[in-house]
């Protein structure tokens, strides 16, 4: 199991921005110290956390932050509207869109996915898979 993701930023007031568009819309909160920002799904009490955390941080070793190359974190909506809502809501964050929402042909048929840049470059999907909603196909 996956426990948490961290990418890095130079800019941690911009990077709040663009985060804070999406990720409370998918049920995380929040938890903002001197070393950035810690976004966690919140867990009853008595009970474990949810995982994974999802991290927003200077480098530890000082230097520059920087995208990694192949390198995506995705997150899961719950249906396309969200998906297409929330791409919006993201790039009129800052950040940049690295391929709209819809469906790929090479995925799923119940697939709908965007893509965006978050303002440091970091890769990030939004996606749902929601058998609920029309298909690829239909």
């Amino acid at each position: 199991m996956i426990a948490y993701v961290t990418v890095g930023s130079d800019d941690i007031a911009r990077a709040k921005r663009f985060y804070s568009t999406f990720l409370p819309a998918l049920g995380y909160e929040l938890k903002e110290g001197p070393e950035g920002l810690s976004y966690v799904l919140p867990a009853p009490p008595g009970q474990s956390p949810v995982l994974p955390d999802f991290y927003v941080k200077p480098p530890f070793d000082g230097r520059p932050a920087s995208a990694g190359n192949g390198s995506m974190v995705a997150f899961e909506a719950r249906n396309q509207s969200q998906v297409r809502d929330l791409h919006a809501a993201a790039l009129s964050a800052g950040g940049s869109d690295d391929g709209q929402p819809g469906f790929r042909a090479s995925y799923g048929p119940h697939f709908y996915v965007g893509y965006l840049r978050d303002p440091q470059g970091n890769k990030i999907a939004l996606f749902s898979s929601n058998s609920n909603e029309p298909g690829r196909d239909g």
